[in-house]
């Protein structure tokens, strides 16, 4: 139980299921309920999808591609930064892009890098070097769809926040949610930065 909670507790901070919440707001402004809440379970099934992809071959698909944690860090800041500029902007909520945004929100941003982002990759695979037996493995994938459901919970009940808010009140969250989006990427390129400049000494 102690590695299970582990796991939960550490994901759960990292990924930050009721953080993602106003950004996803921002990010699905303008759409239907209904829609929201199909948004809602396939953000939550990417983002589970990647950290398990992640769990079990992360090692060997950065090795083969000959990529460092940094860049991919780095990467995930960079898509982010452009995201955050749509949401400060305005620009994600244009009409003619409804379709096209429907079918990719979910899956970038949303389900990464925002929720299985580098963090969340790097603590998985540090989990992962910390199995022992089938026993811990069941542990760990217990403890991984525990963090998915709460985070499909968080995204899909999110409608009572909007309900809350007004229209004029998730625009404003949309705006704050720019802002936050965007200090997260400039965090993520600084410390991909960081790590490049202390690999090279």
């Amino acid at each position: 139980m102690k590695f299970f909670w582990e796991v939960f507790v550490t994901l759960f901070v990292v990924i930050d299921p009721p953080g993602t919440v106003p950004i996803f707001l921002g990010l699905t402004s303008g759409r239907t309920t209904k829609e929201r809440n199909r948004l809602a379970w396939q953000a939550a099934l990417v983002a589970f999808g990647v950290i398990v992809v992640f769990a079990l071959f992360g090692q060997l698909i950065l090795a083969y591609l000959g990529v460092q944690l940094a860049a991919l860090e780095g990467a995930g800041g960079l898509l982010l930064l452009l995201v955050a500029l749509q949401l400060l902007t305005g620009t994600a909520q244009e009409p003619t892009e409804a379709e096209r945004q429907m079918a990719n929100v979910a899956f970038v941003p949303l389900g990464t890098p925002l929720l299985a982002g580098p963090g969340a990759i790097v603590a998985t695979m540090l989990f992962v070097r910390r199995i022992n037996g089938a026993a811990d493995a069941v542990v760990f994938s217990a403890a991984l769809v525990a963090v998915g459901v709460i985070l499909w919970l968080f995204l899909r009940y999110c409608n009572l926040v909007v309900r809350i808010l007004r229209p004029s009140g998730v625009e404003l969250l949309t705006r704050i949610s720019g802002l936050l989006v965007s200090a997260i990427a400039v965090q993520l390129i600084a410390g991909s930065v960081e790590a490049f400049v202390h690999g090279a000494h």
